[in-house]
């Protein structure tokens, strides 16, 4: 396994960890959101780590790497709920719940690899803010798409720009982990 798929895993794995927890206390309450619901929470957290990252003030205290495993998780739920609609009851169990999540954190994995290999890691010499303006970027471009009823003339579709951003996310955490072991 290389160095970036093993980080990518256990980012990967601390995400689902809360994801799990979270559905443990709250069920999949979150199944009530539409897409566009999720796609404004996406907005929301990356708006505010956007904030922090300017100002460099953080008055709430819930930390950013939270917040980008928050939008990870978001991703997923977006995902889940854009594309899984045969499936119609709100409260799913937890193991379905967390396999629907392993299933679209699989596929963004995959796709990171073929990404990877294409682009030569290019994100390794990103910097966490550029991570965090295309993720803003992303989600600007899906309520664009979600305002025109999900049509494009040449442009990927919603599902790509949830991927892309899960994946930003999960780059944006190795980065900080990185930084916070150098500092240790």
């Amino acid at each position: 396994m290389s160095q970036t798929d093993a980080q990518y895993t256990k980012v990967i794995a601390n995400c689902k960890e809360i994801y799990s927890k979270k559905t443990k206390d709250y069920g999949t309450s979150w199944r009530i959101l539409r897409p566009s619901s999720l796609t404004d929470q996406l907005f929301i957290k990356a708006q505010r780590i956007r904030t922090i990252q300017e100002t460099g003030e953080n008055r709430v205290g819930e930390t950013v790497e939270g917040e980008f495993m928050a939008i990870v998780n978001y991703c997923v739920m977006a995902l889940i709920q854009l594309q899984e609609t045969t499936l119609k009851e709100l409260d799913l169990s937890a193991d379905q719940a967390v396999a629907l999540y392993e299933k679209y954190t699989r596929e963004a994995f995959e796709l990171m690899q073929k990404k990877n290999h294409d682009y030569g890691e290019a994100w390794r010499d990103m910097r966490v803010s550029s991570l965090t303006d295309l993720i803003l970027t992303k989600i600007l471009r899906v309520k664009q798409i979600e305002d025109n009823k999900g049509n494009t003339l040449i442009s990927e579709g919603i599902d790509a720009n949830y991927y892309d951003m899960l994946n930003y996310a999960v780059f944006a955490l190795i980065h900080l982990t990185q930084e916070n072991n150098e500092h240790l």
